[in-house]
């Protein structure tokens, strides 16, 4: 899931480059602007395939938002929270009694901004390994294969190259009833909710996707009482509704509570530092408010797409999106785009699969991204893990089908190690048997969800899955079972 600091400039300049200076109009085979997961692996791959290439990046670190203020520093405190939470209530259940349980937020800060620096010089060091230029500072496309960059010293150079990949990726979208300043702590987003100094007695999370629940997640399980404003009937975004159902359940025993069909009017804060929020059904209807010392706004993003001289250039957009065909190129042939700023959802993996793609259509190869097999996850615990469709989208599109679920109250391994909540949930073609959709609630199902992936890149049946031998006593015996439970009868249930 991917955080993003608002920008409103986007590429790079040639600061500096590896082995050599490079002068002013450097003639390039491709051109990246960003340095994303999707910009920076495209990047990759073109040094892979001979193509000489050039990284912009402006931020001053690679890795774009993911890396930066995204996926990886809210993993890391995501990770670091739940063992708190484990050692103060979980480790008792096992039999290890741990009294006077501590917090030292800031180390658990450092642990955090560790990862980030480790990451990003490691793709430095990946860029100069496949002889790729890495390029700091902010740039504009302003001519079919040229960008113009700003350097740190407020001059411009000149990059030229046959083709440009625009991989600006995405920035927070704002929501103007509650603006956010970072700097004050008290409304933030999700790069200021990466930084907060203390954790807060109450906390409100405007939006109950992704993003809203796992830093939500995080600063509940170091002790905020979190309460959700979402203005859909159900959290989760997209989420088959069952498992969506089953996921605020389990959110509500861990102690969050929820406002949902419901959308927030205003906010302010008050002298003593509280902040309230006003709110209403989302269908109209008598307004309320509650109070929070911090509140997170987390109402989704949008593409990173302004002010990068697009417009100028005649690239056709939609709602900020840029438009490509099936090889992810736009209306100027020698321009790509591909990422948070085209079509789909805004998923790391996603981007890197796109730049890979990408650049083996420029070097003439065969480049392809199947999007019915496109994982997402939901990095709280238990973990929320889906690929494909979902019962509901089958029902829409009037495809018989077959539904088979397994709880991990049946499993052995979940029982044992008392982390049983969730199940694996397996969606077939009623005909073909063809898996067409796979949904896991459970520990560890970011991980698991791999095997339902591979499963339907190479057309598996639920059957195929089923006649897998899988592990015993292993999380992942779940998963079977829940196929057989679509095709026949499960074993263990």
């Amino acid at each position: 899931m991917m955080m993003a600091r608002v920008r409103s400039q986007c590429g790079g300049l040639l600061k500096r480059s590896f082995g050599s200076t490079t002068p002013a109009a450097a003639q390039y085979d491709v051109c990246i602007l960003g340095g994303g997961p999707g910009g920076y692996v495209a990047a990759i791959k073109a040094g892979q395939l001979g193509l000489k290439a050039v990284c912009v990046e402006g931020r001053g670190a690679l890795g774009g938002t993911c890396l930066n203020v995204g996926c990886i520093p809210s993993k890391s405190l995501l990770e670091s929270s739940k063992h708190y939470h484990h050692a103060k209530e979980g480790m008792a259940k096992h039999g290890v009694m741990i009294d006077n349980v501590t917090l030292d937020l800031d180390k658990m800060h450092q642990a955090k901004t560790d990862s980030i620096k480790g990451l990003t010089q490691g793709i430095e060091g990946l860029l100069k390994k496949n002889k790729v230029d890495y390029s700091q500072g902010w740039g504009k496309i302003t001519g079919p294969t040229e960008v113009t960059v700003s350097k740190e010293d407020g001059s411009t150079e000149v990059i030229s190259a046959k083709h440009v990949v625009c991989a600006m990726g995405s920035k927070v979208a704002t929501l103007p009833p509650v603006p956010v300043d970072n700097a004050g702590f008290k409304v933030v987003d999700s790069t200021g909710a990466l930084d907060l100094p203390e954790v807060p007695k109450e906390m409100v999370v405007v939006g109950g996707g992704v993003i809203g629940l796992e830093m939500g997640s995080v600063w509940s399980r170091l002790g905020s009482k979190v309460t959700v404003i979402e203005f859909m009937p159900h959290i989760g975004g997209g989420l088959d509704l069952e498992i969506s159902k089953s996921f605020q359940r389990i959110l509500k025993k861990q102690g969050f509570k929820f406002k949902m069909n419901s959308k927030v009017t205003s906010s302010s804060v008050g002298a003593d530092g509280k902040v309230t929020i006003k709110y209403e059904p989302s269908k109209g209807g008598a307004e309320k408010e509650i109070t929070a010392d911090v509140v997170l706004v987390s109402t989704g993003r949008v593409p990173n797409t302004e002010n990068c001289g697009l417009e100028d250039l005649g690239i056709q957009m939609n709602r900020g999106m840029i438009d490509v065909n099936a090889d992810f190129q736009t209306n100027v042939p020698s321009v790509y785009a591909i990422g948070d700023c085209i079509d789909g959802p805004m998923l790391a993996h996603k981007a890197e699969e796109e730049g890979i793609a990408c650049v083996e259509k420029i070097a003439g190869l065969g480049g392809h991204v199947n999007y019915d097999c496109i994982p997402g996850v939901v990095y709280t615990h238990p973990e929320v893990a889906v690929v494909g469709k979902t019962e509901e989208q089958l029902k829409e599109e009037g495809i018989a089908y077959n539904k088979g679920s397994f709880p991990f109250k049946a499993n052995s391994r979940a029982r044992t190690v008392l982390d049983d909540d969730g199940m694996v949930k397996i969606l077939a073609d009623k005909e073909s048997d063809r898996v067409l959709g796979i949904h896991i609630i459970g520990p560890n199902a970011g991980e698991m969800i791999a095997e339902g992936v591979l499963a339907m890149e190479y057309g598996a049946s639920s059957e195929d899955i089923g006649r897998t031998c899988h592990a015993h006593p292993t999380l992942s015996e779940g998963f079977k079972e829940a196929a057989m439970a679509t095709y026949g009868k499960p074993i263990h249930m």
